[in-house]
């Protein structure tokens, strides 16, 4: 029986996620090929066993698999334009940051050279890189998720998004505002409480047990939601509507905007304005969607 191939992967760019992600592949036993920009950088990988590049074409060239954690998709396609030629037959996945737009723009640049293209999405740190704690989204070519899904794991657990080439980076952008509305909401609560003489870091950990029980609540925020049912409900428009209420009035006592909270408070008016205030705080949903109904 002939031996198994050893499996191959190049990494273009060894930023703050560049590194963590190649250091995976050595790891995981790839043989790995690195590129960065300024060479230096690649040296403790290279110590590791990495092999170097001196140019990017000469990392497309030694494997199937090109992973570009780059920092956007300009960067992406300054890097690959001297080695486009060589992309044919390939699949690129490209983790940088960008839009649905962009990434629907690379996918047909990178198909008009003969490759594959995946999108991706880092929902991770470069701690959590190779642990369950990170998970990496993608979209595009489902024969090439199909035929890499082993790889793309080793970075972290890997979530398919369909073929729109787009797809990953709406959602992932739905997920960093969801992440940016719990933060904001942290900085903001921290910013009311120090004029009592709490500091951020003493609330933290009451904030992330809170924060906790609010992922608990998920689900059933979902399921209200998506089944348009907002009866029953035991936090309701109104209940909700007082509490923003009494929090933007304890903002203006200690001094500190209320922007942040300003916008929900004028959701919740609008939705017990139009008669729903006993229904369940999900109920906000009906004005937040596309083409949502207020009257509903």
């Amino acid at each position: 029986m002939p031996e198994r191939a050893e499996p191959r992967v190049a990494v273009l760019g060894l930023g703050r996620m560049g590194a963590p992600i190649a250091a995976a592949f050595l790891d995981a036993g790839y043989r790995t090929t690195v590129w960065n920009r300024t060479p230096e950088k690649a040296a403790p990988l290279v110590e590791r066993g990495a092999v170097r590049a001196a140019t990017a074409a000469e990392a497309v060239a030694s494997g199937p698999l090109v992973v570009a954690p780059l920092l956007d998709t300009g960067a992406v396609r300054r890097a690959l334009g001297p080695a486009a030629a060589g992309l044919r037959g390939r699949t690129l996945v490209n983790l940088a940051n960008g839009t649905p737009e962009q990434a629907r723009e690379l996918a047909s640049w990178a198909a008009g050279h003969g490759a594959d293209h995946l999108d991706g999405a880092m929902m991770a740190l470069p701690e959590t890189v190779a642990t369950d704690e990170g998970f990496f989204l993608y979209s595009g070519s489902s024969e090439a998720f199909a035929r890499h899904r082993r790889a793309l794991e080793v970075m972290a657990p890997a979530h398919y998004f369909g073929a729109d080439p787009g797809a990953a980076e709406v959602h992932d952008l739905a997920l960093l505002g969801t992440g940016y509305a719990a933060l904001t909401g942290f900085l903001h609560a921290a910013a009311v409480l120090a004029p009592a003489g709490t500091s951020p870091e003493e609330f933290a950990p009451l904030a992330a047990r809170w924060l906790r029980g609010m992922a608990g609540f998920l689900p059933e925020l979902a399921r209200e939601a998506g089944s348009a049912s907002y009866g029953g409900g035991v936090s309701t428009v109104d209940l909700n509507r007082a509490a923003v209420d009494g929090l933007i009035r304890l903002s203006g006592a200690a001094g500190v905007a209320a922007d942040v909270h300003g916008p929900l408070k004028a959701l919740l008016d609008r939705r017990s304005a139009d008669g729903h205030g006993q229904d369940s705080f999900s109920s906000v949903f009906e004005l937040l969607r596309a083409g949502g109904a207020a009257g509903r």
